[in-house]
């Protein structure tokens, strides 16, 4: 990519190192683990009978401080072949594909250090055997994902090979789960790398410049858009927010079109905010601040989500637009007082700079409107209310649509990304109210979530619509299940499954 050597960034970088070739994986289900793996997960739940392959009873596992219970691992010493880890995996009888994928996340991350691993489940309650290959597949690949890329020497072990033993499930079952897990996994990982990245590594020029080198790779058609061409557009907000940036802004339009006749059509909006300063109205120096390279996790999401479509025959038409620029204060920087055109001409006055996703976003509803689709969803890292509302755990979901919100609802059930939907109550829409134009970009003192849903309800001209606010759980302060420390990759694979299964609402 051109625009990284101008910045001294060296030039085997890549932005998105999880599509490296060298990052495929053998994986497997079989009747019988290889002789050659270096360690080996038994699932031991805290009742029942205990494999006796592990080669310690129940009490033996006890007196090591071993239960069972979820998230808990024991390293068990052997002479020789590959070493042995008893791997919690909870009660028997509530066991589901959450429970199973987080079995499959605790051994990838006990066995870190060991390249070609196995894992055998004795039991797997009513979970399906292909939803048993794809959630293995998902939680190994996640858990061991790191972002190494700029260490000068990662301490970083690469998987080369995964084996998968259910006791009393056929092989064939698990197998054809895998690629789907496969797949999502790695557009999650995806995401993670584009949030993880410096924003000095990745402008909005340099996302572009990615969208286009991988178009062709994932059945993809990628348009950008320069300065110049947002002018024309009008895209006052993007423009907007951009005005104090050294960094040209870039608005990247991405089209999948299913082989077939399309089962309905979906447009997605994601928040590009490459490095958010706050602008003007500047944040404080503290954590969430070098947090803020990740202010383009919907982008990111959407992106990734992308990439995976063609892989898995999604039949939904997609259209998305990537908002992305940064958001910086500088003499020419956007003001508190000034008034922004959006697409489509409504104008919007700015109360608070650093309320900028807002401004971002309401262009790319506008042209997503334009393209007729059966509904629209956007993603963004939007407010810290929604942080504060639900904390790390779950997104905040917003809709103008039930039957929508439904599918979002059940894409979240199926992805352990949790979301939950809080109210868009009009009540709080006079809020937005401005003496000067149509509209404010900040509403009161308190709900800034709906508020900010609310904002951007006004460009979605009434097409079904659903608003996931994912500020609070674009990242992770540490290692949780399948969730890596930094980037979370939230909403990847929550829009892969949503996509699989959209089916029109009017």
């Amino acid at each position: 990519m051109a625009s990284l050597s101008s910045r001294l960034i060296p030039a085997d970088f890549t932005p998105a190192p999880s599509l490296l070739p060298e990052r495929v994986i053998d994986f497997d289900a079989v009747t019988a683990f290889s002789p050659d793996l270096d360690a080996i997960g038994f699932a031991v739940t805290t009742d029942g009978e205990v494999d006796a392959a592990l080669g310690l009873d129940r009490a033996a596992l006890a007196r090591a401080g071993f239960e069972g219970k979820p998230g808990q691992s024991l390293l068990i010493a052997t002479v020789d072949g590959p070493v042995v880890f008893a791997v919690g995996a909870g009660a028997a009888g509530e066991l589901t594909a959450d429970t199973v994928r987080d079995i499959a996340a605790t051994f990838a991350r006990a066995a870190s250090s060991h390249a070609r691993i196995g894992l055998s489940l004795s039991v797997v309650g009513a979970v399906a055997p292909e939803s048993v290959g794809q959630v293995v597949a998902e939680g190994t690949l996640l858990a061991r994902y790191r972002y190494s890329e700029l260490k000068s020497e990662p301490k970083v072990t690469a998987l080369t090979a995964v084996e998968l033993r259910v006791e009393g499930a056929e092989t064939s079952g698990v197998t054809a789960g895998i690629p789907r897990g496969v797949v999502a996994a790695r557009s999650a990982n995806l995401a993670r790398d584009l949030a993880n990245t410096p924003p000095g590594y990745l402008t909005a020029t340099d996302f572009a410049d990615l969208a286009l080198s991988l178009a062709e790779t994932f059945g993809l058609d990628v348009e950008v858009f320069d300065k110049q061409q947002l002018i024309d557009l009008g895209c006052g907000g993007l423009l907007g927010v951009n005005a104090g940036s050294a960094e040209e802004p870039r608005m990247i339009k991405i089209g999948y079109t299913p082989n077939g006749e399309p089962t309905g059509h979906v447009a997605l909006v994601g928040k590009g905010i490459m490095y958010d300063s706050g602008g003007i109205s500047l944040k404080p120096s503290d954590p969430m601040h070098l947090a803020m390279k990740m202010d383009m996790g919907g982008a990111a999401a959407v992106f990734a989500a992308l990439t995976a479509l063609r892989d898995l025959s999604s039949t939904t038409a997609v259209t998305a637009f990537l908002m992305c620029t940064d958001n910086m204060p500088s003499g020419s920087a956007y003001k508190l007082g000034d008034v922004l055109t959006a697409r489509g001409g409504t104008t919007v006055e700015v109360k608070n700079t650093d309320a900028e996703g807002r401004l971002v976003m309401m262009d790319g509803l506008a042209l997503a409107v334009e393209e007729q689709p059966d509904a629209i969803v956007d993603i963004a890292t939007l407010t810290g209310a929604a942080l504060v509302s639900l904390g790390p755990a779950t997104a905040a979901l917003f809709g103008n649509d039930q039957a929508l919100v439904e599918q979002a609802k059940a894409a979240s059930a199926a992805t352990d990304e949790q979301l939950w939907q809080l109210p868009l109550e009009k009540k709080y829409r006079k809020q937005l109210d401005s003496d000067v134009a149509d509209l404010s970009n900040l509403g009161g003192p308190y709900a800034g979530a709906t508020t900010a849903a609310l904002f951007l309800n006004e460009f979605v001209a009434g097409l079904p619509w659903a608003h996931i606010d994912i500020a609070g759980t674009m990242q992770s302060a540490a290692d949780d299940s399948w969730r890596s420390k930094g980037a979370t990759g939230f909403g990847a694979r929550l829009l892969i499954d949503f996509l699989l299964g959209f089916r029109r609402v009017r």
